[in-house]
């Protein structure tokens, strides 16, 4: 199979909404805890990525099998396993082997911290699994929104954090005598989600703004997602305040000086930002506009990391 037909197949264009929380909450790390362990951040990185592949793979795999009418916006060319004559033996296998190494390097990680990781984790590959697997998929679902930004903008943030500082007392568990016992620092994990909202939102909008414009195929092949329910110009409209409610997080958090001064700079985003949402929202269209909410979330985000960056190397 050729390299461009199992990188179609699995997104990987799409990793960015993994490896931007990871590298924030990389970074938030060295800035806050002023702590970096090499060895878990590598293992970290290979078990996401191999597993966001996968959880793709998974989704693509059952929208090919699952897909009532072939006649929404370019199916053919949409769905890999379709375009490129991907046999289903050759797709399964694929999702097998990212699995496989996905779970392989959890445990490490795991092993390699303690029982909080291997906790989440496991929630997180359940999660996974079911937002595109079983008899109603989170995705289809007006969950989808909510669980997306969750886990990809909050649970990653959070690993990427922890596994540097698993040993500092923010979160623990312990299991003696049939006892679960669960100690927390309820501060800092507050913080963490705080930092997370710009990330959350963005990534939640970039689902939503997938089902707005795919409402119309979607109910025909038995989806169900948040815009069926809201309607079009409510969407639209969540759309657009779920981006400015992560600016007032970031200046709620540098004036709690939580994050430093210098991210008052990413402000200047709005600018750009805002302009993005009137176009999506005058034309949502998949094939035309839909960029706008990964270009919004890269945007936002990687402004973010480069302010938090650069305030490390300045502290």
């Amino acid at each position: 199979m050729m390299l461009r037909a199992f990188f179609q197949y699995v997104e990987i264009r799409t990793k960015v909404a993994s490896v931007i929380p990871f590298t924030l909450g990389t970074l938030y790390t060295l800035y806050r805890y002023e702590s970096f362990s090499l060895k878990n951040f590598i293992i970290m990185f290979i078990s996401l990525i191999t597993f966001d592949m996968a959880t793709t793979a998974i989704n693509n795999y059952c929208d090919y099998r699952k897909a009532h009418a072939n006649g929404g916006y370019n199916y053919e060319v949409k769905n890999a396993i379709e375009k490129y004559n991907i046999k289903k033996s050759t797709a399964l296998a694929i999702i097998f082997i990212l699995l496989t190494i996905a779970t392989i390097f959890g445990v490490f990680l795991a092993l390699n911290t303690n029982l909080v990781v291997l906790f989440v984790g496991a929630i997180c590959f359940i999660a996974g699994i079911l937002y595109t697997f079983g008899p109603i998929p989170i995705s289809r679902m007006p969950l989808g929104e909510i669980f997306s930004g969750i886990f990809m903008g909050f649970i990653i943030t959070f690993l990427s954090i922890y596994i540097h500082v698993y040993d500092a007392g923010i979160l623990s568990l312990t299991y003696n005598n049939d006892i679960l016992g669960i100690t927390m620092n309820i501060r800092e994990i507050l913080y963490m989600f705080l930092i997370s909202i710009p990330l959350i939102n963005g990534i939640a909008n970039i689902m939503l703004a997938n089902n707005i414009c795919d409402v119309e195929e979607d109910i025909k092949n038995k989806r169900f997602t948040l815009p069926y329910y809201i309607g079009e110009k409510t969407a639209l409209k969540v759309f657009e305040i779920l981006y400015y409610i992560g600016y007032v997080d970031i200046i709620l958090l540098i004036l709690l000086k939580i994050l430093p001064f210098k991210l008052f700079l990413m402000l200047i985003t709005l600018i750009p930002v805002r302009k993005n949402i009137k176009v999506f929202q005058n034309k949502p269209s998949k094939s035309e506009t839909f960029v706008i909410s990964v270009k919004n979330f890269v945007l936002m985000n990687v402004c973010y990391i480069i302010l938090l960056g650069i305030s490390i190397f300045m502290k």
